[in-house]
């Protein structure tokens, strides 16, 4: 899609992002709110009489809407033999336990190997909604995050689900190894979330008004610490912004331990600890290969019989296999 549209009397009122929506084109309310937040310098995108505006920015009498989408190009994902960990499965969806190191879909530089790659060789009948290079795909893991996802095999599923996201009847909740000992027992970080001003392969909190961002919600619970140097965080997400937890750990100034991204790789004092505990700890976090991260629990409504489903699982081995030197080290907090 690529028009501009005058906003009729009728639509006064109505969020962008909805509006979008609503104009057809099988655009999801995230697909919108993704080319609503784009930089003023893109091309692509949607513009209010000419200019970005955020996503909840209400329509009113006489503005007109530009939406600028990309081209679709053909593309062949090829279905690859990959093997998978399925948590569950019916005639609607599937809950895999995605492995650390998997990227979820095919993009420039990550066109083989991937979770969608995987999919497609198990099951061949997945949502279209996602578009060409995302079928199926109802959120996103980062590459060296594992854990519990969420793929709608039918358009039925997928919409139902995402709603549930936006919705925040979805529970999604991650075990995260942080850097520092955080000064509360539970904590909600509420802040927004947008392209870093300077550095457009970064999120960061951004506040600026000049600036888009979203608004972002997590929750944080300490389940367990180690000294004053880690603490293991639960980490509930309100909202789905890309990269949420690592970038509002960063901004409590707990960056998640192994984050290369978002200050996430400190070494441990000399001067706290040294001898073969410092060592064993420096091993185990050089064997990460990525952020102290996992998806450990999913919980949803089915999108075809209501029921509530709850899905748990363990964080990957080199995850535990840090909190086991981290307890040996430390001791188990009572």
């Amino acid at each position: 899609m690529d028009s501009e549209t005058r906003i009729e009397a009728d639509e006064i009122g109505i969020r962008l992002d909805v509006w979008c929506v609503a104009q057809g084109d099988n655009l999801t309310r995230v697909e919108a709110q993704r080319l609503i937040e784009l930089p003023e310098e893109a091309d692509l995108g949607v513009r209010v009489n000419g200019k970005r505006s955020k996503s909840n920015y209400k329509l009113r009498a006489n503005d007109s809407v530009s939406v600028a989408r990309p081209a679709v190009i053909a593309t062949e994902i090829k279905a690859e033999n990959i093997p998978l960990t399925i948590v569950f499965e019916d005639e609607d969806m599937l809950v895999i336990d995605k492995p650390r190191g998997m990227v979820v879909h095919p993009a420039p530089g990550s066109l083989h190997g991937t979770l969608v790659n995987a999919v497609l060789a198990h099951a061949e009948d997945l949502s279209g909604i996602g578009g060409e290079s995302r079928p199926g795909i109802v959120h996103r893991l980062d590459k060296d995050t594992g854990g519990l996802l969420m793929v709608a095999k039918n358009d039925f599923a997928h919409r139902h689900l995402q709603a549930q996201i936006q919705d925040r009847t979805a529970e999604r909740r991650y075990w995260a190894i942080v850097w520092g000992l955080p000064q509360f027992r539970t904590a909600t970080v509420e802040a927004p979330i947008g392209r870093h001003p300077s550095n457009r392969k970064r999120m960061a909190v951004v506040t600026d008004p000049r600036y888009t961002s979203r608004d972002a919600v997590t929750e944080l619970t300490v389940k367990d610490a180690y000294g004053s140097m880690f603490t293991l965080l639960e980490a509930k997400l309100q909202t789905g912004r890309t990269h949420q937890i690592r970038v509002h750990c960063a901004y409590i100034h707990h960056p998640v331990v192994g984050d290369t991204t978002y200050a996430g790789t400190k070494k441990v004092p000399g001067d706290l600890m040294g001898g073969e505990s410092k060592r064993r700890i420096e091993r185990a976090i050089d064997a990460l290969g990525g952020q102290a991260l996992h998806a450990v629990f999913l919980a949803f409504n089915h999108p075809r019989t209501e029921e509530r489903m709850e899905f748990t699982v363990s964080p990957a081995p080199v995850m535990l296999d840090l909190i086991e030197t981290l307890q040996a080290a430390f001791g188990k907090e009572k």
